[in-house]
């Protein structure tokens, strides 16, 4: 049943949803909040117990369609990627969100708590949040950030990618059968319903994937003013300081970097090393991917680049840099017989001309610099955009709070690679072109909520007590003096 239906959603992207269509939807969600009313912690959790359900079990069926799509991906990586990462965002919101609804007690300036006022901020839904959702990690970055928006109590409405085209649709037909259409709604099809879908007038519009693609999404919100999440990506630095083990910082650089074959925002996307020890290190990173894939030709164990035409951008970034003076390092044999089976490879002697060194990689491709002083990676890496993630390898306090103090990313990751992304309570955002807002645990929720300042006022008069009430008296003077007091 469920494959029927993959087919028949298929062949209705390919006839394109109309923009009247998906604003429809929203104004049936929309009204549909209005009746319910207050939306209470048992709707909440009886909507994420759902998720949960669809995913654990349709688990094969969303890990099948994203091997379909991406031509090769390891079973085993999706497992953790998308299905368990899902059910993990989903579970903590599940089991938190109770507290996380109660009113959040503030302090008020004296002598106003002392007199009987109160003051609280009130969560409330947003309302329709919209969710466009990337290729990637197709189910995790669609599951993962519903936790937030239905943990706070809004309806949504999903675009998902059009270049993973089965994993869509499966999800798209699972979404259908565990919730009614007020509650969350799923369009798929190309470029032209992605811009129509960013267009539409929600309480809250969510986007992950590129930074060029996040500054039409974010202008068309603006048509309507309607708030914005936006998970970008960028060029994310790794440090490896002096005091760095090289063996084990280029096995965990190499396993984050060929996650996915490097299809992640915050894969590692270029990487800082002393001048004396490059050759060591790539030597290590050499043997790390031989390690973990011994061979590229029919190796379940590697992701496929997700399309041709990514891998001919990535084949382009490799030509560019050769024909700019950069040398190509090929960590392990290109024995796939298939392009998108892009063997990982180290670029030395980069320069800020070559595209490599210009555009978010997202590929199996990982630039080297020398470095003389930590001064100097400092200063590269400020006066570029602000990247998704950082890391860090070393056991050199001082260093790491320089780095700590004197950069500014998203999020960090000491002596690893991209696992901060996985602490639910830890936020997960970007800053500038890497993005803005964030989301995971608390921060999802709050950030798809509405934060609602409520002071309830003493019973006394408090306007006459200061003197604040005409007309004005002595007392204006000295509340005045108080409160300027430095």
């Amino acid at each position: 049943m469920i494959m029927n239906a993959v087919t028949e959603a298929i062949q209705t992207t390919q006839t394109e949803v109309s923009r009247e269509a998906m604003l429809a939807a929203l104004e049936a969600q929309r009204e549909a909040l209005g009746k319910e009313g207050i939306v209470t912690a048992k709707t909440r959790i009886d909507r994420l117990d759902r998720a949960i359900n669809l995913v654990l079990e349709h688990q094969d069926e969303l890990i099948d369609a994203m091997s379909v799509d991406f031509g090769n991906r390891p079973r085993a990586m999706s497992l953790v990627t998308d299905i368990m990462s899902s059910v993990k965002s989903l579970k903590h919101a599940r089991n938190h969100v109770r507290g996380w609804m109660k009113p959040d007690r503030r302090p008020l300036e004296f002598p106003l708590g002392l007199l009987g006022a109160r003051a609280y901020v009130q969560y409330q839904p947003k309302g329709v949040v919209g969710l466009i959702s990337p290729w990637n990690f197709p189910v995790n970055l669609t599951f993962g950030p519903l936790a937030g928006i239905l943990a706070a109590g809004n309806r949504a409405l999903i675009k998902p990618s059009e270049f993973t085209p089965q994993t869509s649709a499966v999800m798209q037909s699972l979404i259908e059968n565990y919730f009614e259409p007020t509650e969350i709604g799923v369009f798929t099809g190309g470029p032209d319903v992605g811009q129509a879908f960013s267009s539409l007038p929600f309480d809250h519009l969510m986007f992950t994937g590129a930074t060029s693609i996040g500054r039409h999404v974010m202008r068309a919100a603006a048509e309507n003013l309607v708030p914005v999440t936006l998970e970008l990506g960028g060029k994310s630095p790794v440090i490896v300081g002096e005091s760095a083990d090289i063996e084990a910082s280029a096995e965990k650089i190499m396993l984050g970097k060929l996650m996915n074959a490097g299809q992640v925002c915050l894969a590692p996307d270029y990487l800082f090393v002393p001048a004396g020890k490059k050759d060591a290190f790539v030597k290590a990173l050499q043997k790390s991917a031989a390690a973990m894939y011994p061979t590229l030709s029919n190796n379940p164990d590697y992701t496929s680049i997700v399309n041709d035409r990514n891998a001919e951008r990535l084949q382009n970034y490799l030509t560019d840099a050769e024909s700019r003076g950069a040398k190509t390092i090929r960590l392990l044999e290109s024995d796939a017989g298939d392009q998108r089976k892009l063997a990982p490879v180290v670029v030395d002697n980069v320069n800020d001309d070559m595209k490599v060194m210009q555009d978010e990689i997202f590929g199996p491709i990982l630039p080297i610099r020398a470095y003389e002083s930590v001064d100097e990676v400092l200063d590269y890496i400020n006066a570029h955009d602000r990247p998704l993630g950082l890391y860090y390898f070393g056991n050199d306090g001082a260093e790491e709070e320089r780095i700590l103090n004197e950069t500014t990313s998203g999020g960090v990751t000491i002596n690893d690679v991209i696992w901060h992304v996985g602490q639910e309570d830890l936020p997960f955002g970007g800053i500038g072109p890497s993005g803005m807002g964030s989301y995971h645990g608390f921060d999802g929720f709050r950030e798809f909520s509405s934060q609602k300042a409520v002071f309830r006022q003493a019973k006394v008069n408090l306007a006459q007590m200061l003197g604040l009430k005409p007309p004005y008296k002595k007392e204006v003077p000295f509340t005045v003096k108080r409160e300027l007091k430095p």
